[in-house]
């Protein structure tokens, strides 16, 4: 049995992310292209022979029981398969928390992974994803990882061929955005056609290795809910842009903005000049990140 693990939970973005329609057990029905990016928190598992799952982290506000889903995550395993000896988690995070980034659930899915790894439980890649979806929508894909296509409520993955390669610039406003208040306010059905973002199309781009052209079709149809609630989101959309950006668009239910650049010298200043950005809380400089094989 292993005794200590260290593991990084990867964030990510949405590229496109369109909702078809919500269904009759009150989860959307979603079409999703999610890519990874090279923002991580840092989590620590330690195997310990008292019984019990022990949660610690660096942000005081963070819960450290049964609310956190890195908690489920363990318990959910332990309890299926019976473990008798205990764990303690380390979570440290980077990720902006309720960002649209998925930190939460990217915790979820490495502690998951680890716990899988730690006690020999043998489950496959595939099989922890299917045990994921019951902690939250985004837990399936933060186990695969990279480049994907995500339908259903985003338990159905489709990889795709890695994005093209390009600066990634991260900005969070300081506000905070309830996606429960983002979907009930969603009226998909009323939205007009170009109010969608087209899905295939990037998909097609992606696969193409065009990165202009998937930039192009950058999408998030969230925005028609958030951009008039908080225009903030808008203007640093237009501030990316303004900076040589080649794409910007709101990550998830928002509120963190992402911008594309191939220009590095255009990246690095535009982040210098988002850390010191009126209404920007957190911005960080990254780059996209493929996994097709977790071996961590």
């Amino acid at each position: 049995m292993v005794k200590h693990l260290g593991l990084k939970a990867y964030g990510k973005i949405n590229l496109g992310l369109d909702v078809l329609r919500r269904r009759e057990d009150g989860y959307h029905e979603v079409r999703m292209i999610m890519q990874t990016v090279g923002l991580y928190d840092r989590i620590d598992l330690v195997s310990q022979e008292q019984p019990g799952i022990r949660v610690e982290t660096n942000l005081y506000y963070l819960p450290n029981n049964e609310n956190n889903l890195v908690y489920q995550a363990a318990k959910l395993l332990m309890d299926e398969f019976g473990v008798k000896k205990g764990i303690s988690i380390k979570l440290k995070k980077f990720i902006p928390v309720a960002a649209g980034m998925a930190g939460g659930s990217s915790d979820a899915a490495a502690v998951l992974f680890g716990v899988n790894k730690m006690f020999g439980l043998g489950l496959t890649l595939r099989q922890l994803m299917e045990r994921g979806v019951k902690i939250g929508a985004d837990v399936p894909y933060c186990i695969m990882r990279g480049t994907a296509l995500s339908e259903g409520i985003g338990e159905i993955l489709t990889p795709l061929p890695p994005m093209p390669q390009c600066q990634v610039l991260i900005a969070k406003p300081g506000i905070s955005v309830s996606t429960k208040f983002v979907y009930e306010n969603l009226h998909a059905n009323d939205l007009k056609p170009e109010q969608h973002p087209d899905i295939d199309s990037m998909a097609r781009a992606i696969g193409e290795g065009d990165i202009y052209k998937t930039a192009s079709y950058l999408g998030n149809v969230l925005e028609t809910v958030t951009v008039p609630a908080y225009p903030v989101i808008a203007q640093i959309k237009d501030m990316m842009m303004d900076m040589g950006a080649i794409g910007s668009l709101m990550s998830g239910s928002g509120p963190t903005v992402f911008g594309l650049f191939t220009n590095p010298r255009a990246a690095a200043a535009a982040y210098e000049k988002m850390r010191y950005g009126e209404g920007v809380k957190v911005a960080r400089q990254v780059y996209l990140t493929n996994f097709y094989n977790r071996k961590e």
